[in-house]
């Protein structure tokens, strides 16, 4: 683990394997094939709404694994900066352009954890009146939930660790990693 993480430009103590980057890659298109047929009727493109920055990873693959058409739109937040504990204020720097009036939307994140991110989110996207809303995060860490999240599409629930890799990062680092390790 130390080698594995020593590849990004600090290296981390303490870190270990928690899912492998193949596991991911088979969770991603299990949930692809899954968004797919919940969306299999719909008129025009499914609109992915991606949490950056820590789910672009995982919404390209993602992307990649649908059989519908989809678009792309990016909203910026962070409740985390350079610590391991959400500070619980959620500052949004980046919101969605498109319209989204009548349009099925997927919201794509990388970690639910307080939950407090994805309400706020959601919040703002609700008053744009989209015909519907669901999310879709690689990880849920129930453990820290402070507002109550419902995930329509979950890749794995992990315990109270903080994590990295697959586009999670600590402190701007360690997103390259190609699975998710735990620093604690």
């Amino acid at each position: 683990m130390e080698r594995a993480l020593a590849t990004s430009s600090a290296p981390v103590r303490g870190g270990r394997p928690m899912i492998s980057a193949r596991r991911i890659a088979r969770r991603v298109r299990e949930m692809g094939r899954e968004i797919s047929e919940v969306y299999a009727d719909l008129d025009q493109p499914l609109v992915l709404v991606v949490i950056l920055k820590g789910a672009a990873v995982f919404a390209a693959d993602l992307l990649r694994s649908l059989s519908i058409p989809a678009e792309l739109e990016f909203v910026r937040a962070s409740s985390y900066g350079s610590g391991t504990t959400s500070s619980g204020r959620v500052r949004l720097a980046h919101l969605v352009e498109g319209p989204l009036a009548g349009r099925d939307l997927l919201l794509v994140e990388d970690i639910v954890d307080s939950g407090r991110t994805i309400e706020v989110i959601e919040r703002d996207l609700r008053r744009r009146n989209p015909a519907s809303m669901r999310l879709a995060a690689l990880l849920d860490r129930p453990a820290r939930r402070v507002v109550p999240v419902t995930i329509d599409f979950t890749g794995f629930v992990i315990p109270d660790r903080f994590v990295v890799g697959y586009g999670l990062d600590y402190a701007g680092l360690y997103r390259e990693l190609p699975g998710i390790y735990s620093l604690g």
